[in-house]
């Protein structure tokens, strides 16, 4: 459907990134070599799964659609998304939630020639099941599972007879001791009848060393190897206590015992180390065809302090098993940004970077944008064309803008550098109203520098909003007078916690507008929540 031409509009001729941050210079992978992270940006709670010489790997998206991005790899090193799980408007409804509930760690699975991912959609139905045969898609319609209610976390486990369990996050039996206790449950799973059944099992109560009151119990994963059922588990809450703790049993539904703990965590390093990476976690294990073993994690690459704008990605690291119990990292050892790759051939098709220093353009040139675009919440009508003026990204003028808790006219995608320039160019065909580029982390916090049209004259205008107390339409900072009817490019600059915005009348004559930014207010410390930054082209009528 083609927006009409009278409508309001505003059209993007491309939108192009740039990003490289200090460590890129620091460290260089050496021939062999991979780098982590292995996918930089808001790509948190990382769960793979093999088949065969492939992996697929999909992360949380909460508020944000489409989402839980399926990804497919054959070296685990170079990756390529092939789709979002929740690509339908009707899968999943996320209303008016914060941005920050949602779909919340998704867990993968394959068995006879079926992919499962299990997730939690906070605030929006519960525990869920979708299914597909190929796992670019299409995924089914969720199947609830009421059985895990008040839960989070579900994965799924297929023994070696057939039988499946589901283990997940839950409240602990009786009144919580403290606050964050938490318990680990297993279940009973019919792959047929795609139902749980039979009693509910607590595996551990509190943590590996409930004295200590241990927080956030979360993410299992069951895992069998010669003979043990090995329980791995994220604990100590998502930031810098963040860790990744191991329990085994003879049994998949226990009884468990701990093992020498935590066997991932980087709260053990001096806070001023270079480079560092913090609050590492809720891990998944995969093999290689020769019986390795290799852990997909999420970690966080502050700028300063626990001040990060880039959320939390995706990071790889081996399993040591040379003991009875696995190991990913030696205790007070910081994450290696840069190590041998897997024994694995090397996935030499073209991919798009997700590591390192790199840059990307998109220039609307096809039909269809691709999967790693996103928008806030799912839409209930059509905002966006691709083809009413090819080679452009045309989006319509509504009533509903950044900080509405709404679906506005706005695709994003994700800030993968501390250090990032993203440039547009905008026109907009509206007698009031605006559009530009945001920088935005939530509803509540973002920056937007914007070409407006009011009572007959043109501007640019810098808006930012730094709380859910300041003006849903964001707080003018600074505007300059523009000729009407032109295009205009506008580049927003990050470095760490400072963001700076121009724009230019003719390409290539930047002029700075508001002065340097404090970027802060896009990180987790200042803004709260799970996600992470993201840039795009956004329109709205509201001023």
């Amino acid at each position: 459907m083609i927006l009409a031409a009278l409508l309001a509009t505003a059209s993007f001729d491309w939108f192009a990134y740039k990003g490289a941050d200090p460590v890129d210079r620091a460290v260089t992978p050496a021939a062999g070599e991979y780098r982590n992270p292995i996918l930089q940006g808001f790509y948190p709670d990382p769960s793979i799964t093999r088949v065969g010489a492939d992996y697929y790997l999909v992360n949380s998206t909460f508020g944000w659609f489409p989402g839980i991005p399926v990804w497919h790899s054959r070296d685990l090193v170079t990756w390529r998304q092939i789709g979002n799980a929740i690509d339908r408007p009707d899968q999943l409804d996320f209303g008016r939630i914060w941005l920050s509930n949602g779909v919340y760690a998704p867990a993968i699975e394959h068995h006879a020639g079926t992919f499962y991912i299990l997730n939690t959609c906070v605030e929006c139905g519960g525990n869920f099941l979708i299914t597909a045969q190929n796992p670019a898609g299409p995924w089914s319609d969720p199947i609830w599972l009421p059985d895990l209610k008040g839960g989070i976390d579900p994965s799924l486990f297929f023994d070696d007879d057939g039988s499946a369990w589901i283990v997940n996050n839950g409240p602990p039996v009786g009144k919580p001791r403290y606050d964050g206790h938490r318990a680990i449950w297993a279940q009973r799973f019919d792959p047929i009848a795609k139902r749980t059944f039979g009693p509910r099992t607590v595996l551990v109560d509190g943590g590996v060393d409930p004295a200590s009151r241990p927080i956030w119990i979360e993410g299992p994963h069951v895992i069998r190897k010669q003979g043990w059922y090995y329980l791995i588990c994220a604990e100590g809450g998502t930031a810098i206590n963040h860790s990744q703790v191991v329990l085994r049993a003879r049994r998949p539904d226990g009884p468990y015992e701990a093992g020498p703990n935590p066997i991932l965590t980087q709260r053990d390093l001096p806070a001023d180390r270079a480079h560092p990476v913090t609050s590492a976690g809720h891990a998944d294990f995969t093999t290689t065809p020769d019986g390795r073993w290799w852990a997909t994690f999420l970690a966080v690459r502050p700028y300063h302090g626990d001040f990060y704008n880039t959320g939390r990605e995706t990071f790889l690291l081996p399993v040591d098993w040379s003991g009875e119990w696995p190991r990913v990292l030696p205790p007070r050892t910081p994450i290696p940004l840069a190590l041998p790759r897997p024994a694995l051939p090397r996935d030499s098709r073209p991919a798009a970077p997700t590591s390192g220093a790199f840059a990307w353009r998109e220039d609307f040139d096809r039909p269809t944008l691709g999967p790693e675009w996103m928008m806030m919440r799912n839409p209930r009508e059509r905002w966006f064309d691709l083809a009413v003026k090819p080679g452009a990204l045309t989006l319509k003028l509504r009533a509903v803008g950044l900080g509405d808790n709404g679906n506005p006219s706005f695709f994003a995608r994700r800030q993968q550098h501390a250090h990032a320039t993203v440039t547009t160019r905008v026109r907009l065909n509206a007698a009031r109203g605006q559009a530009g580029l945001a920088a935005l982390q939530n509803d509540d916090h973002w920056f937007a520098i914007a070409v407006a049209r009011q009572d007959g004259r043109s501007v640019v205008r810098l808006l930012r909003r730094g709380g859910p107390k300041e003006p849903a339409t964001g707080a003018l900072v600074a505007q300059a007078p523009l000729p009407a009817g032109r295009a205009v490019e506008l580049r927003a600059v990050a470095e760490g916690a400072r963001y700076r915005f121009s724009y230019a009348i003719r390409p290539g004559q930047w002029r700075a507008l508001g002065g340097e930014q404090d970027g802060a207010l896009l990180s987790t410390a200042k803004a709260g929540g799970f996600v992470g930054a993201v840039f795009g082209p956004f329109a709205t009528e509201k001023m």
